[in-house]
């Protein structure tokens, strides 16, 4: 779908303003000469969670691994005053950038539980017991688990593991590729719950997905991918209206799609006003 922009509204430019966590500008991203992300700009702010909404194919998955250095790409990433734009993953993920890949892509599914976080809690220098503890209390199931292996856990045990071991050693922000990907919606309230708990406590959270109603439950606001670049941009409110959003972006590839991606556009700018 091309032909459908629209800009940063109110939501937005109050986040630019104010000092990000997590800035992106200009963010593309590419696999050898192919580029499948295109000019993206996203500045998160402290205790906010943003959404990447968009259908397959979009360009979610490449950008958050571009901006987390797994993907090829160009652009200026920083966390806090720090640019991050020209260090491999690792390095990022020393400045305080957590990523978790799509379907727990960051688990040993051979290892148990324990081993696991111990990967996880590697880069810690100081109290890793504190810091283990820290994710037990997170997710209870885990401490009852430790000795199995990953790979045997449950979909959503898998899941909070994933998150367990990426948010170890207190990353300032966290990225999230389609956490609810293979969930039962037994395990979404305790996603809700535990991201608003990062939020309290000031992480800048980033999650792309295509639950939108699940997106419209957690995300202060949200930027919307077609073809590897930003279609839309709303706030919480605009979320709230998500079948206008799946209507008009996840709704297919046919020749009808731009039409009612005009239409919703146009419902959503008669709400916001």
């Amino acid at each position: 779908m091309t032909g459908i922009a629209v800009g940063a509204n109110g939501v937005e430019a109050a986040a630019q303003a104010a000092t990000p966590i997590l800035s992106c500008r200009n963010v593309t991203a590419r696999y050898g000469r192919i580029e499948v992300c295109h000019g993206v700009d996203l500045a998160v702010a402290a205790g906010e969670i943003v959404a990447v909404l968009g259908p397959n194919g979009a360009g979610k998955s490449s950008f958050l691994g571009a901006v987390a250095g797994l993907v090829q790409g160009d652009g200026d990433v920083a966390v806090g005053a720090q640019a991050v734009s020209h260090m491999p993953s690792h390095l990022r993920a020393r400045h305080g950038l957590a990523f978790v890949p799509e379907i727990r892509g960051n688990l040993c599914p051979a290892l148990s539980v324990q081993e696991n976080l111990a990967l996880g809690l590697r880069m810690i220098e100081d109290d890793r017991d504190a810091a283990l503890q820290r994710v037990l209390t997170l997710f209870p199931i885990l401490k009852e688990r430790l000795a199995a292996p990953a790979g045997m856990l449950s979909g959503g045990e898998q899941q909070m593991l994933a998150i367990a071991m990426a948010v170890a050693r207190r990353p300032r922000v966290l990225i999230l590729d389609e956490p609810t990907q293979g969930l039962a919606p037994t395990v979404y309230d305790i996603l809700r719950a535990t991201f608003a708990t990062f939020r309290d406590e000031g992480m800048a959270i980033v999650v792309a997905e295509q639950n939108v109603p699940f997106a419209a439950s957690v995300a202060d606001r949200f930027i919307m991918l077609a073809d590897g670049q930003v279609v839309l941009r709303g706030g919480h409110d605009d979320l709230q209206n998500y079948d206008t959003i799946l209507a008009a972006f996840l709704g297919g590839d046919d020749d009808t799609s731009d039409a009612a991606g005009v239409s919703a556009v146009s419902r959503l700018n008669e709400v916001r006003s």
